[in-house]
């Protein structure tokens, strides 16, 4: 057993070694640079297409890639590949759950919230600090619990 969890540990240290075909680590997150972005079934135009994506700034975690495809996984747990030019280095997050977010002007769970993310909402990422997000959306700046928004969780989203 514990040769199995050294050789199981040794593998994933390998892999997080090897260079990606961007250079950059998988998984990560990149928001959609386009009101319409196809999803397809794999990694080129002649692979069938899934969906449309229908959400500039939409948060999604590349999960896979070659050098010009992205293997994405979406809010909703929707997993394809996207080409590389439509996807934005800018994070987004989302607010997933059924109820409203309180915004706090500081990361503290005490503050009283001043403003409100709804369910659904994007919004920019600025900055992650001990369990702690400061975001923007439209005007409004303020701090949020990680685990409350999609897009701060550094594990991968799908499977």
């Amino acid at each position: 057993m514990t040769a199995a969890l050294v050789l199981a540990g040794a593998t994933a240290a390998l892999a997080a070694d090897r260079p990606t075909p961007s250079g950059l680590p998988v998984p990560r997150y990149v928001s959609l640079k386009f009101d319409e972005v196809n999803a397809r079934s794999g990694p080129a135009d002649d692979h069938r297409r899934l969906w449309i994506y229908r959400v500039k700034g939409l948060p999604v975690q590349v999960v896979a890639e070659t050098r010009e495809w992205r293997k994405v996984c979406d809010p909703d747990g929707g997993s394809a590949w996207v080409h590389r030019r439509t996807t934005d280095g800018r994070r987004m997050v989302m607010r997933v759950r059924p109820n409203a977010l309180g915004l706090r002007r500081k990361p503290e769970a005490q503050m009283r919230p001043f403003a409100y993310l709804n369910p659904r909402s994007l919004a920019a990422l600025d900055r992650c600090s001990e369990g702690w997000c400061r975001i923007r959306a439209g005007r409004t700046t303020g701090w949020a619990p990680a685990g409350e928004l999609w897009g701060t969780d550094e594990r991968p989203q799908c499977r």
